[in-house]
């Protein structure tokens, strides 16, 4: 008699878990929101026109956004001008000369800010969207440039890219 009122009393508790977690919404960020007339999409080489050059920094962040678009979405790449989006960007700042922490009288934390401007081209509407994504990244004042670049590349691509997809695709 005692375990049935326990095994009752899980089950009404799960259901009740059940229930509450059913009207809450998981929001996704990987899930796009593209026109049902929206089939094909060019995505042409980001440009590094910023003060300070990192070679690596525009075909990582090209290659990324390439990768990401194709497989969370159905769009079919092509190099046609008559795609029906077509995004084309220019990075414009990457600025390491920030100093944000100090202790002892030293710098002890400095800041990489990276500024990617994006121009969306929506052929079917004939638009043209544009937008600046910009993110800043903190790093050991310990480090060199080079050293800290070794350390947040993978971080500054994977955010940049994520914040231009989702800007896109997502209405953010």
């Amino acid at each position: 008699m005692i375990l049935m009122n326990k095994i009752k009393i899980n089950l009404l508790a799960f259901s009740l878990l059940v229930t509450i977690l059913s009207g809450c919404r998981v929001y996704s960020f990987k899930d796009a929101v593209i026109p049902s007339d929206v089939k094909t999409i060019k995505i042409g080489f980001f440009e590094n026109r910023a003060r300070y050059v990192n070679p690596q920094l525009a075909p990582k962040l090209t290659d990324k956004l390439q990768v990401k678009i194709t497989s969370n979405t159905k769009l079919t790449r092509t190099n046609s001008d008559d795609a029906h989006y077509i995004i084309n960007g220019t990075i414009t700042n990457y600025d390491p000369s920030q100093t944000v922490g100090v202790s002892a009288q030293q710098a002890s934390t400095n800041r990489l800010t990276v500024t990617v401007h994006v121009i969306l081209k929506k052929t079917l509407d004939n638009k043209v969207e544009e937008f600046d994504v910009s993110r800043s990244f903190d790093y050991s004042a310990n480090l060199t440039l080079q050293q800290a670049e070794g350390q947040l590349a993978d971080e500054v691509i994977r955010t940049l890219t994520d914040e231009i997809f989702n800007r896109i695709f997502s209405n953010w």
